[in-house]
């Protein structure tokens, strides 16, 4: 799977399963989405005003000064200037107040003023990345709204990248951005059928398939990914969870077993166990 494209967290006990998983395999450097937003509505949009507010109060003294000054520097400072200056505004964030939200903000308003495909797809995946990654719908709608945001600007730049193309679908499909999710599937299929092996695309469409109950298709995709990548654990556990969903018991004890295999953690093993021995 293409890299920064094959970080996936599943459903129920599962994300506690892959959380503690992913603690040693993940980027330490790397927040995951901050508690604060976790408490979102469902039913309501994510405030981002709400959730600087409230990282700030967490910081020290020091480091309010600090970033104030940034804040300042910023309101007078010229376009090229800025970019700059919201790159430093995303590494306070994510080094010294360890809150992502501001961290993808500020990287996407850098990216906007750089105005290149690069920079523009590199914030888009950062924030499909986090999509991936959060199961609050409220959440998912921000990332996503945020990423469709920048990839629309870089395929105005290169209407052929797949792997642009793919993102814009994952927003359409999996951050609630559309009451017409086909919007995102169409191109998604377009570039699996004519490429099988891009696992972005097989991820997406399955993920999306499992989003809507659609399970036959979501193991599809998965068995793709599965049969390129047999030691991918967190695929693995997609489709023991699919097949429980379905309430194929067999195969999702098979699946499960062979997640158990490619785990060392002993805890994520009991937990697994358990989980086996509960669908006898």
């Amino acid at each position: 799977m293409q890299k920064k494209q094959a970080i996936v967290l599943l459903g129920g006990i599962i994300i506690l399963i892959a959380l503690l998983f992913l603690g040693k395999t993940v980027n330490p450097t790397k927040q995951t989405v901050s508690p604060v937003t976790q408490q979102a509505s469902a039913t309501e949009s994510l405030d981002f005003k709400t959730v600087l507010n409230s990282g700030k109060k967490k910081l020290s003294s020091t480091q309010n000064n600090a970033l104030n000054k940034l804040e300042v520097a910023l309101v007078d400072a010229a376009s090229s200037s800025k970019i700059d200056i919201y790159k430093r505004l995303a590494r306070f964030w994510k080094d010294t107040g360890l809150l992502y939200e501001p961290y993808l903000f500020y990287t996407a308003e850098a990216a906007k003023l750089e105005n290149s495909e690069k920079s523009l797809t590199f914030a888009a995946q950062q924030y499909i990345n986090s999509l991936l990654e959060v199961a609050d719908p409220a959440i998912q709608n921000w990332l996503a709204t945020n990423a469709k945001v920048l990839f629309d600007k870089a395929l105005t730049m290169n209407p052929n990248n797949d792997s642009s193309r793919i993102g814009l679908g994952a927003c359409y499909i999996l951050g609630n951005i559309s009451n017409n999710p086909m919007e995102g599937i169409l191109p998604v299929k377009e570039i699996a059928t004519k490429n099988p092996d891009n696992l972005f695309a097989q991820l997406i469409l399955g993920l999306g398939g499992k989003k809507s109950g659609q399970f036959d298709k979501a193991i599809e995709r998965f068995l793709i990914i599965s049969a390129k990548e047999p030691n991918n654990v967190i695929i693995v556990l997609q489709l023991a969870e699919c097949y429980e969903i379905k309430k194929d018991k067999e195969n999702a004890k098979i699946w499960y077993k062979k997640a158990i295999d490619l785990l060392d953690n002993v805890e994520i093993k009991k937990e697994i166990e358990k989980r086996i021995s509960e669908l006898k």
